[in-house]
């Protein structure tokens, strides 16, 4: 079993604040509304930043829970890996269906490249226990780390977006982009 004695405070501190993000998602997702965003748009750029903080937060959990095994440990932290994979297969669907804005190299790249990176990062993490736990471990944490600063520069990007929008509404002549 590999030790995660010295990991505690990493993800209280990476958990907590996947937490606290999450809870400002929302407001930014509610101020979404006053844009006239459409569930395709909520769905593409904001449901995968908060899906991002939740595995920050689950990630967190995981390593945190205490009298784990080898197996338990690698495979709940490879399932998150495997199912983080596919949902950034999910987002590349959602982004190409919604019509109200064309993602731009860099939507694509934080949206979906960094974000199969981070997760392939977790999964690979999780096959290095069995080989070595420390640098395993290592791996899963800079990979979280990764997903929460995902997190963060889209959440500020959306943010952005509302307010360039709100003031695109007020002044017709200045459409967001």
């Amino acid at each position: 079993m590999p030790d995660l004695a010295g990991w505690d405070s990493f993800y209280v501190i990476i958990g907590s604040s996947a937490a606290a993000l999450t809870g400002l998602m929302f407001v930014v997702i509610a101020l979404t509304g006053e844009v006239s965003a459409t569930v395709e748009a909520v769905r593409a750029f904001s449901t995968p930043t908060v899906v991002h903080f939740g595995a920050v937060l689950l990630l967190a959990a995981l390593l945190t829970t205490p009298h784990h095994t080898l197996l338990t440990l690698s495979g709940s932290i490879g399932v998150c890996g495997i199912i983080g994979l596919r949902f950034t297969r999910w987002v590349v669907v959602q982004m190409r269906r919604q019509t109200v804005y064309t993602p731009i190299a860099e939507d694509w790249m934080w949206h979906v490249r960094m974000p199969a990176l981070a997760y392939a990062g977790v999964l690979a993490g999780a096959a290095g226990m069995w080989w070595r736990p420390a640098p395993g471990l290592v791996l899963v944490g800079a990979a979280a780390l990764f997903l929460l600063y995902i997190g963060i520069h889209n959440a500020w990007d959306a943010a952005i977006y509302v307010s360039v929008a709100r003031r695109a509404r007020r002044d017709p002549g200045t459409p967001p982009k």
